[in-house]
């Protein structure tokens, strides 16, 4: 795990950038770390990822100084148990909507006494031999991102962000405009005026808030809103703009 965590980092007041992943490659997990990104988000809910895929990615994204964080396909005990075991420095988790969720999501994310997280320090996460203070280093560095992507978890945001364990409200700008019938329009003033107004309560609550950027544009906008947790585009989509720049420079 790169020093300080992630989490830490965080609860210092930094701001971390980052981006997120969804091609199943070790090599472009390490360019986010040699290209001086804070972390990538290795993509299991949108993209082909799975925990098997993932290990090589986590140990890539660490050694070219990125941390590994891990959005999971759902609030399941088993799919943020993997993640985590695997030696991710976080984990998302989509969908949170109430109380209930956010905890649901401490209990499986954290180890005892702030979670029932199912304990095997012999993974690569305990450097495959564990150490007696394994669980409480994981508690500590541990970062847990939950996901507010519809009008039902805006409505219960106070209630999610009071649950001791729960670091990041990540806004999912694209989940939002779909759930107020304006699917994709992200910049759309009724989609903006909604996340302030979660970024507003968040910091009433004293609570980290992390959202998607298209690009640096939108990502400066919400950094400049006090957003600390910043991903900023798709490795693949910014691959094909790549591209796509070439061939409209050079084709005919």
């Amino acid at each position: 795990m790169v020093s300080p965590s992630l989490r830490r980092r965080l609860l210092d007041g930094e701001t971390v950038v980052g981006t997120f992943q969804l091609l199943d490659s070790p090599m472009a997990a390490e360019m986010a770390g040699v290209a001086g990104l804070d972390f990538t988000i290795l993509d299991q809910e949108h993209g082909p990822l799975t925990a098997e895929t993932c290990v090589a990615m986590c140990a890539a994204a660490q050694g070219g100084g990125a941390e590994p964080v891990v959005r999971v396909r759902s609030n399941s005990e088993a799919e943020v148990q993997r993640a985590l075991d695997i030696g991710a420095a976080g984990v998302e988790i989509p969908q949170i909507e109430t109380g209930e969720d956010a905890r649901a999501a401490v209990e499986h994310a954290r180890f005892d006494p702030l979670g029932s997280r199912g304990l095997s320090p012999k993974v690569r996460a305990g450097g495959y031999t564990g150490s007696d203070d394994f669980t409480e280093r994981q508690n500590e560095e541990t970062a847990v991102v939950v996901h507010i992507e519809g009008e039902r978890g805006v409505e219960n945001v106070e209630t999610i962000a009071g649950v001791d364990g729960i670091d990041v409200l990540f806004l999912g700008p694209y989940d939002l405009s779909q759930s107020i019938g304006i699917p994709g329009q992200v910049r759309d003033d009724r989609v903006e005026s909604l996340m302030a107004e979660v970024c507003d309560r968040a910091d009433e609550a004293g609570k980290v808030v992390g959202t998607y950027a298209d690009d640096a544009e939108m990502a400066r906008r919400w950094m400049d809103a006090g957003v600390q947790y910043v991903a900023v585009g798709v490795d693949g989509t910014l691959l094909t703009r790549a591209f796509e720049g070439i061939a409209d420079a050079l084709g005919e």
